[in-house]
């Protein structure tokens, strides 16, 4: 962890408390988890289908629950919270307390290209940050600039894309465009594709710096929902659409999630 993240979270501990992840998602300091999933939305209880997990509750507040996933001796640590760059960072920021291996982003994207369907599963090469809550992560406020790339470790970002390959998994490099509205980014359509990005979410970028500042290997996994490019919607996909869809959400990212977690460990 460098010593910035450290400064941010003893900031917040001093007006706070120090056991801010056991009180928000009931995770335990003491243990160290072969990963930490970051879902915004998403419950384990909801997307994962496949009986040989272990899913325990741990908390459930009004926008954010907490949950211990097991399998074959693996903990993983799995926070669902809103949606949002600045739910990202204050909820991510909390588990800077936690001990994790891996840290893994899940979500829907949508995309801004005929080239993507709906099901695809992808992982961003570069986010654009235009959002306004990874200004808090600069020094000084004033000092953020808008609409920057944020890069993710792109080493790492090809091991997992070659792990999903193993499994038979075709995981795609793509550039993302992080909104902070989704009801209002379709009123500014065109100006977002001058960007040149091939998706759009909202996390990501948020993410990727939080995840250089906790020196933790981190991967983003991004199914898509919609394409604004072919008018394939986010709400009234049809049935072959939904059917991809909660394929790669139910089954391929919670294996994913597995393999990833389970690569490098030796028990």
């Amino acid at each position: 962890m460098k010593q910035k993240m450290i400064d941010i979270l003893n900031n917040m501990q001093r007006y706070n408390t120090s056991n801010m992840a056991y009180l928000n998602f009931g995770l335990d300091v003491s243990v160290e988890y072969d990963a930490l999933v970051v879902a915004p939305g998403w419950k384990p209880t909801k997307i994962i289908t496949d009986p040989s997990f272990q899913i325990t509750r741990l908390a459930e507040h009004s926008y954010i629950s907490g949950y211990l996933v097991e399998k074959d001796g693996l903990k993983i640590a799995w926070i669902q919270i809103a949606s949002g760059g600045n739910n990202l960072i204050d909820h991510l920021t909390i588990c800077g307390e936690l001990k994790f291996k891996k840290l893994i982003f899940i979500g829907a994207v949508g995309s801004l290209r005929e080239t993507f369907d709906v099901g695809d599963l992808c992982t961003p090469s570069y986010s654009v940050a235009g959002v306004f809550a990874n200004a808090y992560l600069c020094n000084k406020l004033s000092d953020y600039k808008p609409f920057g790339k944020v890069y993710p470790d792109e080493t790492y970002v090809d091991e997992i894309i070659e792990l999903a390959k193993e499994h038979g998994y075709e995981l795609k490099k793509a550039s993302v465009f992080c909104t902070d509205s989704i009801a209002l980014e379709y009123s500014h359509l065109d100006e977002i594709r001058e960007f040149g990005t091939d998706l759009i979410e909202m996390e990501t970028s948020s993410f990727y710096l939080l995840a250089e500042l906790l020196e933790v290997p981190a991967i983003a996994l991004l199914i898509v929902s919609d394409n604004s490019a072919t008018g394939q919607p986010l709400v009234g996909r049809n049935e072959e659409q939904d059917r991809k869809y909660n394929d790669g959400r139910k089954k391929i990212i919670p294996d994913l999630i597995y393999q990833i977690a389970k690569k490098g460990v030796h028990r």
